[in-house]
C-alpha cells in the first residue's frame, strides 16, 4: 500500500479545478476554485451538433486540459505531462510519481469509474490520484462524486485506455512550484490581468460561429428546434438542462465560477472595467439558470413556447457576455499609468 501523507482531498464543483487544487495544495499553494478557473482562462462556450450526434452538445468551458496548461503558464508552474499508448507504461508513470512523493493528475473517461453516479461517456474527466494498493486506487474527484473516493485498478485502467471524443492517451501530469511564484494578490499585473484579457479576446474573436458569444447566439436559434431534433424530448431536454446546471456544459456553473473569480480579483485590482464584467456575469449566471428551467419545461410538456423563450434568453445572454468581455478586455489599460 502506498498513500501520500498530507493530502487535502477537498472536492470542488468542477473536475479539473478539483485535481489542480489537490496538486497545488501539496505544493503549499491554496487558491480558491474560482481563482483556479479564472487564472486558467477556463470560461468559453461551444455549440456543437452533427448528424452523427444523438443530441447537440453545449460546452461552457475551454477544451479539457487547456485550463491546466493556461494555469501553469500564468503562474510559472512546471507542468510535466506524460502520454503513452501502453497501459503498462502509463501505470509505471503513476507509480514513479507517487513513489517520488507527488500526487498525479489523470485524464480519463468517467464512465468506467465505479463510484461515478452518471453513467455517460466523458473522455475529458480529470481526477487526482494520491495512493493505491494491490486492488484500488485512491482518487480525489468533485464534491458531487464524493471527494476522496476509490475505484478498482481494473476500472481505472479501462477509464484511462478509453478512446473517443476528448480522450487522451493515458495522460498523467504533475505540477511543481518555484519558491518565488507570483501570486494573484501580490502580482496581479503578471497573473490576473493577462488571464482575464486573454480569456476575453478568445471569447470575442472566435474562429468559427459555434464558439464564444457567437456560439451562444447560434444556440439561441437552434434551441427552438430541439423538440423536433430529439427522438426522445422527454429524456434529452431535461438531461441537457441538468448537465447545464450541474455539469457546466454551457450553463450557470462556469458562469458562477467566473463571476466569483472576478469578485475575488476586485479585492486587489481597482478597475471599473473589472466591476462591470463582474456585474454582467452575475446577471448572466442567473439567466443561464432560467434557460435550463425553460428547456426542462419544454421536454416535460412538449410545448414549443418554452424553447422560444429559451432562445430569446440565449440571444440576451450572447449580448450580456459580449459586453462583459468587451469591458474585461480593456483591463490591459492597467499597465498604462493613469488609466483605470
Amino acid at each position: 500500500m502506498t498513500t501520500l501523507k498530507g493530502i487535502d482531498p477537498r472536492g470542488m464543483q468542477h473536475c479539473e479545478t478539483t485535481a489542480l487544487g489537490v496538486l497545488l495544495r501539496h505544493e503549499g499553494i491554496d487558491l480558491s476554485e474560482p481563482m483556479l478557473f479564472g487564472l486558467g482562462q477556463g470560461l468559453s462556450f461551444i455549440y456543437w451538433d452533427s448528424r452523427s450526434m444523438g443530441f447537440p452538445f453545449l460546452g461552457g468551458r475551454v477544451k479539457p486540459f487547456e485550463l491546466s496548461r493556461n494555469l501553469a503558464d500564468v503562474l510559472g508552474l512546471d507542468l510535466r505531462v506524460r502520454e503513452t499508448a501502453s497501459p503498462r507504461k502509463a501505470w509505471a508513470h503513476v507509480v514513479e510519481d507517487i513513489e517520488a512523493g507527488r500526487p498525479v493528475g489523470l485524464q480519463l473517461d468517467s464512465f468506467h469509474l465505479e463510484y461515478f453516479t452518471a453513467k455517460v461517456h466523458f473522455g475529458g474527466h480529470v481526477v487526482a490520484l494520491y495512493g493505491y494498493d494491490d486492488e484500488v486506487a485512491r482518487l480525489v474527484d468533485t464534491e458531487q462524486q464524493g471527494g476522496a473516493v476509490t475505484t478498482s485498478l481494473g476500472s481505472l485502467a479501462e477509464a484511462r485506455a478509453a478512446r473517443g471524443p476528448m480522450t487522451a492517451r493515458h495522460r498523467s501530469f504533475t505540477l511543481t512550484a518555484a519558491p518565488d511564484l507570483p501570486t494573484p494578490e501580490r502580482n496581479p499585473e503578471q497573473t490576473v490581468v493577462p488571464a482575464i484579457t486573454a480569456c476575453a479576446h478568445a471569447f470575442l474573436t472566435p474562429p468559427i460561429a459555434n464558439l464564444g458569444h457567437r456560439g451562444i447566439d447560434k444556440a439561441g436559434k437552434a434551441v427552438r428546434t430541439w423538440l423536433r431534433r430529439s427522438a426522445d424530448p422527454g429524456r434529452d431536454l431535461p438531461q441537457a438542462a441538468l448537465l447545464m446546471e450541474r455539469g457546466g456544459t454551457g450553463g450557470a456553473l462556469f458562469r458562477n465560477l467566473y463571476r466569483d473569480f472576478l469578485a475575488e480579483c476586485a479585492g486587489f485590482v481597482d478597475s471599473d472595467h473589472l466591476r462591470t464584467g463582474h456585474r454582467l456575469y452575475a446577471e448572466a449566471a442567473t439567466l443561464w439558470t432560467e434557460v435550463a428551467a425553460l428547456i426542462t419545461s419544454a421536454g416535460e410538456s412538449g410545448e414549443d413556447r418554452f424553447l422560444v423563450a429559451a432562445g430569446g434568453a440565449l440571444h440576451e445572454l450572447a449580448r450580456i457576455e459580449r459586453e462583459a468581455m468587451e469591458s474585461l478586455s480593456r483591463l490591459e489599460s492597467l499597465s498604462r499609468p493613469g488609466e483605470r
